[in-house]
């Protein structure tokens, strides 16, 4: 670790990204199992109660956005209120019995999980453009590799932690709620004197707030290549447990491929980080892209089995997602940073674009699967498997390819345009 990076801070950066991270894996992975085995709730009302709070997630981006520039002269303390909603949320999510039937409990937890996370997440980001200006030329590309680093690694962390404490500890989600609260101390503490308090100015409202960002030609074709970019990853997120299972017929392999592929883009960061550094972040984000799309070509061959071959695809993918994770919001954090345009509206929008593409997916994926007969954990006909495979990994590499021809066509360097009152 370099002496330039310790004074300006950079590590508190990664620490911070690891706590808002480590908040999202179990909202989809961990926290609908445990309720399942500790309190037999069943899948279908956790399914309808994860749909409902997604559309929340989705809808209340923007309004965050708007939230956090109203509130940005007193950021430190809605940062800090957000990390302890964030924390009690998790030990109720976890360490508490249920004093309500515990769907409902379920459900109120993650809608503060999700509240403070995406909160978090916006003031985070919007903050970044801020302290990157300070940095130097490269300030951007610098702090976005150690932010995302941070963000995998919390990623990573949080894939096994419960496992790993299993051995440990009866109540292992318990322990691992009561971790997260430690980790939350330390990266408010390390994070105390980044939060810049500005003099409070008259805010607009919401839709007066957004439109400098949306009035920018650059910044909306920036979100629309975010959008389609996104959106394999939506795809391969939602299809991953069934492609493992269903066509590889490697049921238990699962965890594992999933550490392997977040380790993959963690490790991967500060690498793109260098060589956009060196390159420009365009040529470099399009020769991660292109590695992405040949590597889910050959996902196209595979079949029972082919654990091995598919390993190599989740190591190559995930360090291609390294590159979109820290390059592309470092392109758009320049461009805000140019036009002047308010960082935490901006990233409201960013973060809506982002989640919109999942819900996107799981309202258009699974009920195309369905149709077709594909029924998980069952035996199912060829013809149902390959249209697994090809929403699987077919589309993702038409969008990615759209995505690229996009960014390639896009004069990063635009004018900048006045938004008209």
């Amino acid at each position: 670790m370099s002496d330039r990076a310790m004074s300006d801070r950079l590590p508190a950066w990664s620490l911070f990204a690891a706590l808002i991270a480590t908040a999202g894996l179990p909202i989809y992975i961990h926290a609908p199992k445990f309720y399942v085995d500790t309190y037999g709730v069943t899948l279908a009302s956790l399914g309808v109660t994860l749909a409902a709070l997604r559309l929340i997630d989705v809808v209340q981006d923007p309004a965050l956005g708007w939230l956090a520039e109203r509130t940005r002269p007193q950021r430190a303390l809605g940062v800090a209120l957000a990390v302890g909603l964030m924390v009690v949320s998790m030990a109720g999510l976890f360490a508490v019995t249920p004093p309500v039937a515990p769907i409902l409990w379920f459900a109120l937890c993650l809608t503060g999980l999700f509240s403070a996370f995406s909160f978090l997440t916006i003031c985070f980001y919007a903050e970044g453009v801020q302290k990157a200006e300070t940095l130097g030329p490269s300030g951007h590309l610098r702090l976005a590799g150690w932010r995302e680093a941070g963000s995998l690694l919390g990623v990573c962390l949080a894939a096994v932690a419960p496992v790993a404490l299993a051995p440990l500890t009866a109540a292992p989600f318990t322990l691992f709620a009561w971790i997260f609260a430690g980790l939350a101390l330390a990266a408010m503490l390390a994070m105390r004197t980044q939060w810049q308090g500005h003099a409070a100015t008259p805010t607009p409202g919401p839709v007066a707030l957004f439109r400098p960002v949306l009035a920018d030609p650059l910044a909306r074709r920036l979100l629309f290549i975010a959008l389609l970019n996104a959106a394999p990853v939506a795809v391969t997120s939602t299809l991953f447990l069934f492609f493992v299972e269903s066509r590889l017929g490697l049921p238990g392999w699962e965890g594992p491929l999933l550490l392997l592929f977040f380790l993959a883009a963690a490790l991967s960061t500060p690498g793109w980080s260098l060589l956009a550094r060196r390159y420009g972040p365009r040529p470099v984000l399009l020769s991660a892209m292109t590695l992405a799309i040949l590597a889910f070509l050959w996902t196209l061959t595979l079949g029972t089995g082919d654990g091995i071959a598919f390993a190599i695809v989740c190591i190559a993918s995930g360090a291609t997602l390294g590159a979109d994770l820290t390059l592309l919001p470092a392109i758009f954090a320049q461009r805000l940073a140019r036009t002047g345009t308010p960082e935490a509206a901006a990233f409201g929008l960013w973060s809506f674009v982002s989640k919109l593409s999942l819900a996107l997916a799981a309202l258009t994926i699974l009920p195309a699967l369905d149709a077709v007969g594909f029924r998980p954990g069952l035996d199912n006909s060829d013809h149902a498997l390959w249209t697994l495979t090809l929403i699987y990994a077919a589309l993702p590499c038409v969008l990615k390819l759209s995505a690229i021809l996009l960014l390639a066509l896009t004069p990063l360097s635009g004018p900048i345009k006045e938004a008209t009152p």
